[in-house]
């Protein structure tokens, strides 16, 4: 085998562990982006452990084929990034979502969640609802709240 080759299937690998290990994917045109603007936001995305890749369209698209991922063959044309979720899944749309406010030339193609294709929408959608941790002190201040009043009803009975 050419060593060509061999650089493709161990690319296309890599990629496959990618996704699987991701649990959302969101396809960014970068078009237009500048060399600062795009070093910026690969620092943003890496300090909140989203990877953020440009990937060859074909071997994304050789990668999804073989892991039986469909939905994606429209937004794979052109020029795309790609910014994986590891551990939050609103993450990496929140991301992007901001992003595409700093810079006017980004554009969401399409995402993946889920086992299903999402369209810029979607993604846009799952962008908005808050982080685990969020929805954790939510929980905890719902959950809290019953409990305050009625220390505060109690104390003000003791104090009359």
């Amino acid at each position: 085998m050419s060593a060509n080759l061999e650089a493709k299937k161990t690319a296309v690998e890599e990629i496959k562990n990618l996704i699987t290990s991701s649990k959302s994917i969101v396809l960014v045109d970068y078009k237009g982006i500048t060399v600062s603007d795009d070093t910026a936001l690969r620092k943003t995305m890496r300090t909140n452990n989203v990877t953020y890749k440009v990937i060859k369209n074909t071997l994304f698209k050789k990668a999804c084929e073989q892991l039986g991922m469909e939905g994606l063959d429209e937004a794979l044309n052109g020029t795309t990034a790609f910014a994986f979720s590891g551990e939050d899944e609103t993450m990496a749309p929140r991301l992007v979502k901001n992003a595409m406010k700093d810079y006017t030339s980004l554009s969401i193609k399409a995402g993946y969640y889920n086992g299903k294709a999402m369209t810029d929408k979607e993604v846009i959608a799952l962008a908005s609802i808050p982080g685990k941790e969020q929805l954790v002190a939510q929980l905890l201040y719902v959950l809290n709240a019953p409990v305050s009043g009625l220390a505060r009803a109690l104390k003000a009975i003791a104090e009359k």
